[in-house]
């Protein structure tokens, strides 16, 4: 199960030690949240109007592509969305700086991915089981093959009003994929070039990904999974940010609003110990290359 592990970090441009960074990377690669309880993202004055629910748009995210700066899932006028796009390009800066300051290990195979705003509460939102992530699961992306990179994402909890940002954390990656491994279906092939083609996957979903999609539906939708399993609940308050690899370590956000996210991908062999990555998981366990 994943644990909490504290680093006395205050700063985005925070100077790491070489204990801290090696620190960082065990804790993160064996299925831990590294926690950072006095890093602030601050929200700067005229930016305070963004703290509203009515800043999202139908989905329940508002996302932005910061190599191009294109901004998602908001239709507020220019106005808010020119600070909208300052607002999350800052943050997706600010976590650069820190992930090359405490993870250099990782710079050069990290690709930054998209930039997320989640103005909205969790408790209470309407969902299918599949959207749900007030269940368990781990992350899999189903329109965005990664064909085995790593998922590292980074939260920052912005709410004005105290509230915290509330998961749940479950059993190790190991355990997941042993309970439902044997049960899942094969790919089906040339399923992944069809999906391809008529632009349902934005590239080719490999047998990875497959598996992936799978572990992460089958947690979802079993209840009994749900309610039973081993898993202990965590609140990260607001001026807290926090780090994981969300595609390995189970988790459930529970309630909380208004919060800042980072999407990064690795590539396997950009880690220390890639043996722990959900890739060689689950190829040690079916006994062949996933690709």
């Amino acid at each position: 199960m994943a644990n909490i592990i504290r680093l006395p970090i205050t700063s985005w441009k925070y100077a790491c030690s070489a204990a801290e960074q090696e620190r960082a990377l065990y804790a993160l690669e064996g299925g831990n949240v590294l926690l950072f309880p006095q890093l602030r993202f601050s929200v700067q004055q005229n930016e305070n109007r963004l703290l509203s629910p009515a800043i999202a748009g139908d989905g329940k995210n508002i996302s932005l592509n910061p190599a191009k700066g294109t901004l998602r899932g908001s239709d507020v006028d220019e106005t808010h969305r020119t600070l909208l796009r300052n607002m999350m390009l800052r943050f997706a800066l600010y976590t650069r700086t820190l992930l090359q300051n405490l993870l250099p290990h990782y710079e050069a195979g990290l690709q930054q991915a998209r930039t997320s705003y989640r103005p909205l509460e969790i408790a209470g939102r309407s969902s299918s089981w599949r959207k749900d992530d007030t269940r368990l699961h781990v992350d899999s992306f189903p329109s965005s093959p990664i064909q085995g990179k790593r998922i590292l994402r980074v939260f920052t909890n912005i709410n004005p009003h105290g509230q915290p940002r509330t998961w749940r954390l479950g059993e190790s990656f190991d355990d997941i994929a042993r309970r439902y491994l044997p049960t899942l279906p094969q790919p089906i092939w040339g399923a992944n070039y069809a999906l391809q083609l008529f632009g349902l996957t934005k590239s080719r979903r490999s047998a990875y990904d497959h598996f992936m999609l799978q572990l992460h539906d089958r947690m979802k939708a079993d209840a009994a999974y749900q309610s039973q399993v081993s898993q202990t609940v965590h609140d990260f308050p607001p001026g807290s940010s926090w780090m994981v690899f969300t595609d390995q370590v189970s988790h459930a956000a529970m309630s909380g609003q208004y919060a800042l996210e980072q999407t990064y991908y690795l590539p396997v062999d950009s880690m220390l110990d890639s043996s722990q990555a959900p890739l060689r998981v689950l190829e040690r366990l079916l006994g062949r290359t996933l690709t």
